[in-house]
């Protein structure tokens, strides 16, 4: 049967690779990867010879049509990214809409995700929450992307660039005002950190030029002024 597989890969400890995730690597025709050098490197780790083909933004409209013929003709593929799961902020879930049209079968194989283990070990209430990803780059649209974000009751969860992290914590200073919030960063590796506090807490501390991929968990307004983390 025509099938897209979504394999998630390890976010920094490769001890996170699942064995169905590299077993799937292993069986399938193709491997559509957002770079092709570092998911070599991955492939080469785990003894896994699958041929691979390149799909980022930028030329997945491109490759999804070759892609979705691949798998019309029998042929089976795996989506990966760079880490974590594909299609979560990600061109990836362009290519999964579009075999969905086609009536491809699409499976998940789960594994490592940045956004549930940063909220995981937040210790900010996690029974709702809404996954942003990256804010806009100019401040005016990333402030009114905030405004829009700042009367949900429940945590919120964002990826930041480390280039953008102190632009970022200084808006949502001004347009939150100052909340819990937890920076996660190199999550699962050896540089592993986890910051809690007040946001205004977390702006001084990015003004130390963090280094690695961060993810920043935002508590509510409805979280109580009184909590400490």
């Amino acid at each position: 049967m025509s099938t897209l597989y979504i394999v998630s890969t390890p976010i920094g400890n490769l001890s996170d690779m699942t064995p169905r995730a590299i077993e799937v690597l292993k069986s399938v025709d193709i491997i559509a990867a957002e770079d092709t050098r570092h998911t070599r490197k991955l492939l080469t780790h785990f003894d896994i010879h699958t041929r691979l083909t390149s799909f980022f933004e930028g030329n997945e409209e491109k490759k999804i049509t070759g892609l979705i013929e691949e798998m019309k003709h029998g042929l089976k593929v795996a989506l990966v990214s760079d880490a974590g799961t594909p299609a979560i902020s990600d061109p990836g879930f362009k290519l999964v809409r579009t075999s969905v049209e086609a009536g491809i079968q699409v499976v998940s194989i789960p594994g490592a995700s940045a956004v549930i283990s940063a909220l995981a070990v937040s210790g900010l209430p996690t029974d709702q929450f809404t996954f942003v990803g990256f804010l806009p780059d100019k401040p005016g649209k990333r402030k009114t992307k905030l405004e829009g974000l700042k009367d949900i009751e429940h945590t919120i969860v964002f990826y930041v660039s480390k280039w953008k992290i102190e632009k970022v914590l200084s808006d949502m200073l001004e347009v939150f005002g100052d909340r819990e919030a937890v920076l996660c960063r190199e999550l699962t590796k050896i540089h592993e950190e986890i910051t809690r506090g007040k946001i205004s807490k977390l702006l001084e501390h990015a003004k130390s030029e963090l280094k690695g991929e961060i993810t920043l968990v935002v508590g509510s307004r409805e979280l109580g002024a009184g909590s400490k983390l």
